[in-house]
């Protein structure tokens, strides 16, 4: 298990869990690492909030003290970065960013010169140097990297965006909330390029008010603004971007699963889903397998993370795969999940089609969800107590095909969650709380540990 990066970076309060020193020591290993035999080049890109600038010199110092070049892109979106790195050939790419976390977190996010996640080997070498007292050699006189402006790489992956749309957007209303974060400029150049009566909410970036009430996080905001100003459709990104929700012209959520099962019909009307499956996470809602069985398109399911997702789609060939929460891979264009590529995606099947987003969701019944969590003793127990098993199956039992029952252990906490869906709320409420009795009742939750 690594002590600092997990399934998307290390990320921790800013010099709290995450310091300065700890990104110097990452920019001095990363310019060591890939420097051994040539002059290395490692873009870096930043989110809005005010620690990311501070990241920012701390990187490229370690970086240039260890005699790599740090090419910075600015404010720009994660999968900005992604692209830049795979197609300007770097060495790497660096995001700093929390994502979707409030503004006093931030992360580093490290990106491999094919413009995925990081390999693992390369992660453990990191995080045995970050939790060691060695030191590397520094490099000097004309040894000593640059700091270059590298700018226009965030430039053409906006004409990159613009590049892969279809249709014109005249006559279209779009509303676009920024999450006050990496998209408040690049969205708002995109749509407006591509012909779009633009709205933008959420485009005033302070860095403290990233992800503050607006955003995918809070899609309240945008649903009324939709609503009340008869927007033909609005999305929502996150403070880096690589996640986008929508909401349909009569102020509807369409979540990360909703938006699978119109792109996923779509692709598999014009023969372009290959191996006809879409990827899932183990989290998605039950309406979408039902949904997809409908319309005769196979899925496969994945531990929660869109990691997982992505090497899933890499090893099976498959092209489309995401989270319930937005994170959207659209394998024939990004290696990572795209919050704007989601969106132009999306706005490809609507004008395609000629239909309204609320008309290309109705095979789409989201099911009631509970989830519920409970502080356990050991998950490990809790998880394979016999008596816990047998509840489980019960109620999967009881549910048939008309509903699902998920027990799974969080990766963080000492906690295990129970979630179940089932054609009305009070059914799930019912179910969850009769398996987390069961636990209760054999002493595996963590307040009922003797002193």
């Amino acid at each position: 298990m690594s002590k600092f990066f997990g399934t998307d970076g290390f990320r921790g309060e800013a010099n709290v869990d995450l310091t300065v020193d700890h990104a110097f020591r990452v920019g001095r290993f990363l310019g060591w690492h890939y420097g051994q035999d040539h002059k290395a080049q490692i873009v870096i890109g930043k989110d809005t909030r005010r620690s990311s600038y501070m990241f920012e010199c701390a990187l490229a110092a370690g970086i240039t003290a260890s005699g790599a070049d740090a090419c910075l892109m600015h404010v720009t979106t994660t999968p900005s970065v992604s692209y830049i790195a795979k197609v300007d050939e770097f060495d790497c790419g660096i995001m700093i960013s929390a994502s979707h976390n409030p503004y006093f977190d931030n992360g580093i996010k490290l990106i491999n010169r094919h413009g995925e996640k990081m390999e693992q080997e390369v992660i453990d070498q990191l995080e045995k140097y970050l939790d060691s007292n060695r030191e590397l050699e520094y490099a000097t006189g004309e040894n000593i990297g640059r700091v270059i402006d590298y700018a226009s790489g965030r430039n053409r992956y906006i004409g990159y965006l613009i590049s892969l749309a279809t249709h014109s957007y005249k006559d279209m209303k779009v509303a676009l909330d920024c999450a006050n974060g990496s998209t408040w400029m690049i969205a708002k150049s995109v749509f407006e390029t591509l012909g779009a009566e633009t709205h933008v909410l959420s485009n005033t970036p302070n860095g403290l008010n990233i992800n503050e009430n607006c955003g995918s996080t809070h899609i309240e905001q945008l649903q009324k603004y939709v609503k009340e100003n008869h927007m033909d459709i609005g999305f929502a990104f996150d403070g880096d971007a690589d996640r986008c929700l929508a909401v349909d012209e009569q102020g509807n959520l369409v979540d990360g699963d909703g938006i699978l099962y119109v792109y996923g019909c779509y692709m598999k009307e014009r023969d372009k889903l290959e191996n006809n499956t879409i990827v899932t996470t183990i989290m998605s809602n039950f309406g979408l397998y039902k949904a997809l069985d409908a319309a005769g398109i196979c899925y496969e399911k994945t531990d929660v993370g869109d990691k997982y997702v992505y090497e899933n789609m890499r090893a099976n060939g498959h092209l489309i795969g995401g989270e319930q929460s937005g994170h959207i891979i659209f394998g024939k264009y990004a290696n990572t999940g795209d919050g704007l590529l989601t969106a132009i995606k999306l706005m490809q099947a609507m004008l395609s089609k000629k239909l309204p987003l609320s008309k290309l969701t109705q095979g789409f019944q989201v099911y009631p969800q509970v989830l519920k969590n409970l502080r356990v003793r050991d998950k490990d127990m809790a998880i394979n107590d016999f008596a816990v098993k047998n509840a489980v199956r019960e109620v999967a039992e009881k549910l048939g095909d008309q509903g699902r029952i998920l027990l799974r252990k969080s990766g963080t906490e000492p906690v295990v969650r129970v979630m179940v869906e089932a054609p009305d709320h009070e059914t799930c409420e019912a179910y969850v709380d009769s398996v987390l009795a069961v636990m209760r009742e054999r002493g595996l939750a963590a307040e009922e540990k003797n002193p």
